[in-house]
């Protein structure tokens, strides 16, 4: 909500309190310990080696929030905690609860950064382990809602799709699963791709996903695809580098072929909303040299103007998109395909103004 009086200002400050708890729970691997059991203060506070004074206003809080369940005096987990943040359960969604612990320093760095326009001194993007674990971290990112995306997503014509900066393949799992016609290459750094081997090995589709090791900004794509994949990766690059790549991107598409860039897009004319798009340029700024996110109007246009048509916005259903903006489809010329999502759920982009 806009903050309108010093009330609101005040609320809008003090909301950092409730993910400081969350955050000092995962420090103690509180939801592991508590795991399916009901316990008391005096139990929990020395099974995780704290003060009951302190564990008592933690667990007080964590079930005022709903994460935790208390009934005549002891605790126990609720469905999300025992299932998500267990590190005992296989749906653990570790590695990306990992990222979020890091990320608490990194966000407290946030005035010089905007001073140097720089992000944080971090672990080298390119280091292997590093990548293996922001990798695993994208995929629990993923993992729920890109069944959702892709069930709207129509590549019933299409045969061969390219997931580019797929990561841990997660996506392109999830449109193999739907279509089991089509063939898939995900296309990342080698460790990433490691990572997505390990994840479609035991992903019923997973024979179908084959592996490119590439840097895709700096070398040309290979082969040539019904459909390419963007998601969540054009946010990572520079208006220049990402109107360079849909350039590039072009040949590398069938006649007629699609381009599907999903990401966090801003909506609104002045470039402002949604907020947490608007937000997610702050994670930009911390940790990427040159990232920022963009307007449906302006990818639109860089879209137009790398030599695609039929540029339209394709709505995802409210509660079943990764972003609220939905995708953008754009075709190179010389189509002869229908467009992909159902009718009535387009829109093609005109530029501003």
């Amino acid at each position: 909500m806009p903050i309108r009086s010093f009330e609101d200002f005040r609320e809008a400050v003090f909301a950092y309190r409730l993910p400081r708890i969350i955050l000092t729970a995962l420090d103690l691997d509180l939801f592991t310990v508590v795991g399916s059991r009901s316990w008391t203060i005096a139990e929990l506070s020395k099974e995780v080696d704290a003060s009951p004074r302190g564990i008592d206003i933690l667990c007080r809080n964590l079930a005022a929030a709903g994460l935790l369940r208390k009934r005549n005096g002891v605790y126990r987990n609720s469905r999300l905690a025992a299932d998500a943040l267990n590190a005992n359960s296989p749906h653990y969604r570790g590695a990306y609860l990992q990222l979020l612990r890091e990320q608490w320093n990194d966000w407290s760095q946030l005035t010089a950064c905007v001073k140097r326009g720089k992000p944080v001194a971090r672990q080298d993007p390119d280091d292997p382990a590093y990548r293996r674990r922001f990798t695993w971290a994208m995929h629990h990112r993923s993992t729920a809602i890109a069944p959702k995306v892709a069930a709207q997503v129509n590549l019933r014509d299409a045969r061969t799709l390219l997931d580019l900066g797929g990561g841990p393949g997660t996506y392109a799992l999830a449109f193999l699963a739907r279509n089991p016609r089509l063939h898939a290459t995900v296309c990342d750094r080698a460790p990433a791709l490691g990572v997505a081997r390990k994840i479609a090995a035991s992903h019923r589709a997973g024979d179908r996903l084959s592996y490119l090791p590439l840097d895709f900004m700096r070398e040309p794509v290979p082969g040539r695809y019904d459909v390419i994949w963007y998601s969540n990766v054009l946010h990572i690059y520079s208006p220049e580098e990402n109107q360079a790549l849909f350039r590039r991107l072009l040949p590398a598409l069938a006649p007629g072929g699609r381009l599907l860039v999903q990401d966090a897009f801003l909506l609104d004319r002045e470039g402002i909303y949604p907020v947490e798009a608007s937000l997610f340029a702050v994670t930009m700024l911390l940790f990427t040299e040159r990232g920022n996110t963009y307007s449906i109007a302006e990818t639109s246009r860089w879209l137009r103007e790398a030599g695609y048509v039929r540029v339209r916005r394709v709505r995802m259903k409210k509660g079943a998109e990764d972003w609220e903006g939905g995708l953008l489809e754009a075709s190179r010329p010389a189509a002869r395909r229908k467009t992909s999502a159902a009718p009535g759920n387009q829109e093609e982009i005109q530029p501003a103004g």
